[in-house]
């Protein structure tokens, strides 16, 4: 099964019908793994960017005045009326390439993020993929230097399972259980949660916000929209100034939605 990317962010037009009441969601961009590559069938997924492709996409966000941080900075910020200029950063999976490749960069340009990771797969690989590269996972050290350095640790469940097909036995276990190892690897109880694949509906939602979560990161929620259903923009490696801008824009033209709960 395919990782969790926005696959028509490059291809679908603007939205054209604009509600009588809009809210617009905060700004924050999906990564996976950072990582010289290049062969195309590297990266079958388009999950891979690489550390000059990543700087550059961090240097152009800079110069037009936005700096990017934790989606748990940029909500507290947005609901403190302090937001302008920032950009959330996610990067899912918890690949070991985030704590030599990501997080330098990340240092440089004087940023933050959010590295969602699975607590039930420490230290092995990305077994989930069927084809591609294995890309290997951060250990519970890992994860406690990317905490140390400041980088907002969230939850992306236990094993990177579809959630809208588990029981609710399970759907417990990765909701829950997750969040409750990660605060035995950090000292903290995560604040954020981000659904495997993007894959979500209203129980999974609900079970989120029951869970405690603050916030939950998904890529394209439609009417579920809202915090604890975030849309996301996937950055891919072919993303230069350019294609980040009209990647903006169509995010500001789609999230305008009628009733979102911020």
């Amino acid at each position: 099964m395919p990782a969790d990317t926005d696959t028509d962010t490059d291809t679908a037009p603007l939205a054209s019908v604009v509600p009588t009441r809009r809210t617009a969601s905060p700004w924050v961009l999906m990564y996976h793994s950072v990582a010289e590559f290049t062969d195309p069938a590297e990266d079958p997924y388009g999950i891979t960017v690489t550390p000059r492709a990543l700087e550059a996409q961090l240097r152009w966000l800079r110069s037009r005045g936005l700096r990017g941080v934790s989606v748990g900075e940029l909500l507290r910020a947005r609901d403190a009326g302090r937001d302008a200029g920032l950009v959330g950063l996610t990067f899912d999976d918890g690949y070991t390439d985030f704590l030599t490749r990501a997080l330098p960069l990340l240092r440089r340009h004087d940023c933050t993020s959010t590295l969602f990771v699975l607590p039930g797969r420490l230290g092995v690989d990305n077994v989930w993929d069927p084809v591609g590269p294995r890309k290997p996972l951060l250990t519970a050290e890992g994860i406690r230097e990317v905490a140390a350095s400041g980088q907002e640790i969230g939850s992306h469940g236990l094993l990177h399972q579809d959630l809208t097909v588990t029981s609710d036995d399970v759907l417990q276990q990765e909701l829950r259980g997750s969040r409750e190892l990660i605060r035995e690897l950090t000292g903290t109880l995560p604040e954020g949660f981000c659904y495997p694949y993007g894959h979500l509906d209203a129980r999974v939602v609900a079970a989120t916000e029951a869970a405690g979560y603050g916030y939950a990161c998904a890529i394209d929620p439609g009417r579920l929209a809202g915090r604890h259903a975030m849309p996301r923009t996937h950055v891919s490696q072919a993303d230069g100034g350019a294609r980040l801008r009209v990647k903006q824009l169509r995010h500001q033209g789609r999230q305008l939605v009628r009733g979102v709960r911020w």
